[in-house]
């Protein structure tokens, strides 16, 4: 992957492009071995989720970046994309509240 914060960057203005909710950029390099950086946002209903992850699939793949590995569904409320060192999830806004990712993950850095 290139630069991973201007990757990071790149997915944050891509869901902004597709009105996703209370966007959140975690750091966890440094608490996990998993991925360096979470991208979290919310989407209104269903079908929003799903053009989020269309629109950040399409978009990484211009730049010949692919996705490992998909979890989840749009009628799941939740799916994660696996970047690597970069980790998105789009949540319906109830199973966002539910999950509550920012909470599990308080200890990392939230990046403006």
């Amino acid at each position: 992957m290139q630069n991973i914060e201007e990757n990071v960057k790149f997915i944050r203005n891509v869901m902004d492009d597709k009105k996703a909710e209370n966007i959140k950029v975690i750091y966890i390099g440094e608490i996990s071995v998993m991925a360096d950086y979470f991208v979290i946002c919310s989407a209104g209903n269903s079908s929003q989720l799903e053009a989020i992850i269309d629109s950040v699939s399409e978009e990484l793949a211009k730049k010949q970046i692919y996705c490992k590995k998909v979890e989840g569904n749009r009628n799941s409320g939740w799916i994660l994309m696996d970047y690597g060192d970069i980790v998105v999830h789009v949540f319906t806004r109830e199973d966002r509240e539910f999950y509550n990712l920012e909470r599990i993950w308080r200890d990392g850095k939230v990046i403006d």
